[in-house]
């Protein structure tokens, strides 16, 4: 709905509004507790949901006619899993949010246990500690964050605020005076905030337009798999040993994650990669842009082989080779279900690329999903042929189909030979 410079803004705004939110209805619920009971309460929050869902019903969507055919359910969900397997980038940011949801969860896991036993509040003033967490979000997102955007690299941003919520884990352990202790969950949903909006906004410059709905359902997925596994670890944790030696082992251990990360090399997860991201369409087969099949394909049919062939310069054979990495992920990412580079035997300077898909609709989608930067991975494979004629490409329609449906295989065995 917005552009990608407009992103950060518009989500701090929209978190802003939840945060609001985060701050009437704890403060709501704190007051009527002892006044109308929980079952009033939890009767009203569910018929407020009644009515949301009433109102999204009413919601006229302008319905965008693609020119392409659709993906069935299991085609998107294939989908979904090969471009996770293939994209480096959205590996990294599905562990910056499961390592981050399994700690932040020790907080709503454990925060009103402290406010019971270490604070002796109440259940009617729990509502006011998760208000404070929620005054804290706002003070960050109207002031804090648009700071710190206009200074520091998401990164470094999201490094500031870890080491705040490890600060802050520590004070929830230390700190049992109540009122002190609003400051310190005030203090928590600063850090809570500003590092789940950093990733948030990071994870959305990393998706292109096709994959955002199912690449955010992946996101949500994890993050909330990781917070159900927090919950239940820091749950466990706290009836053994403790609500303080929890608090603090799980400041410990989050410090220490945080030094591995940075430290060793082959385990750095920086999200500052996003900003230089670009998913501008460039619409390509390999080489060619209008690669004609020569006949009409209905969508269904398949599998479909696109080969490309061409001789590079053998002084640049590692060259290609580096790129071709590159292009592998590329064409396996964006719908491609088998990828092969052959050398000829006779010719060693002629390199053969396969890409193959599992129908001509994946094909069509294939082709729209490549981006300008993709594009350019394969003009500079295209840059290292020797010869000056464009190369050869041509796409194959697999007969395998018609093959297995004959009714009788006889293998080699004469005619005749299965009827008798």
């Amino acid at each position: 709905m917005v552009s990608k410079d407009d992103l950060a803004s518009a989500y701090t705004l929209a978190g802003m509004q939840m945060d609001l939110s985060g701050i009437i209805g704890p403060l709501f619920s704190a007051l009527l507790l002892p006044l109308a009971g929980v079952s009033f309460i939890f009767g009203a929050n569910g018929l407020g949901f009644l009515l949301m869902f009433l109102a999204l019903l009413q919601w006229k969507r302008v319905k965008v006619q693609s020119s392409l055919p659709l993906e069935n359910f299991f085609e998107s969900l294939t989908t979904a899993i090969r471009y996770v397997r293939y994209t480096p980038g959205i590996k990294i940011l599905l562990a910056r949010h499961a390592i981050f949801s399994f700690f932040i969860s020790i907080i709503p896991s454990l925060m009103p246990a402290i406010g019971l036993k270490e604070l002796d509040l109440p259940a009617s003033h729990l509502g006011f500690l998760f208000t404070s967490m929620a005054v804290g979000s706002v003070l960050s997102g109207a002031f804090i964050i648009p700071w710190a955007r206009a200074r520091y690299s998401p990164q470094r941003i999201t490094t500031f605020a870890d080491l705040v919520l490890v600060l802050d884990f520590c004070l929830m352990a230390v700190v049992h005076r109540p009122y002190v202790f609003l400051v310190v969950a005030a203090l928590g949903g600063v850090g809570w905030t500003i590092s789940a909006s950093e990733l948030w906004v990071a994870s959305q410059r990393a998706m292109p337009d096709w994959a955002r709905g199912r690449m955010n359902a992946t996101m949500v997925m994890v993050a909330q798999a990781a917070t159900a596994l927090g919950g239940v670890i820091w749950g466990l944790a706290a009836h053994h040993g403790g609500l303080v030696p929890t608090f603090l082992g799980a400041a410990v251990f989050a410090l220490m994650l945080m030094i591995v990360v940075r430290v060793v090399p082959a385990l750095q997860i920086s999200i500052d990669f996003t900003k230089r991201l670009s998913f501008e369409s460039a619409p390509v087969s390999i080489f060619s842009q209008n690669l004609d099949p020569g006949r009409l394909l209905a969508p269904q049919d398949g599998p479909v082989s696109i080969t490309a062939e061409f001789n590079i310069d053998p002084t640049r054979r590692d060259e290609c080779l580096e790129l071709m990495r590159d292009a592998r992920m590329i064409f396996l990412r964006n719908g491609a279900h088998r990828w092969r580079l052959y050398g000829d035997l006779h010719q060693p300077n002629l390199i053969r690329m396969e890409v193959v898909v599992p129908s001509w609709k994946q094909h069509l989608l294939q082709r729209e999903r490549m981006t300008k930067d993709e594009q350019e991975v394969l003009l500079k494979i295209r840059s290292l042929r020797t010869d000056p004629n464009p190369p050869q490409e041509w796409i194959s329609l697999s007969l395998e189909k018609e093959v297995l449906n004959k009714r009788v295989r006889t293998g080699g065995l004469p005619p005749g030979y299965i009827d008798e």
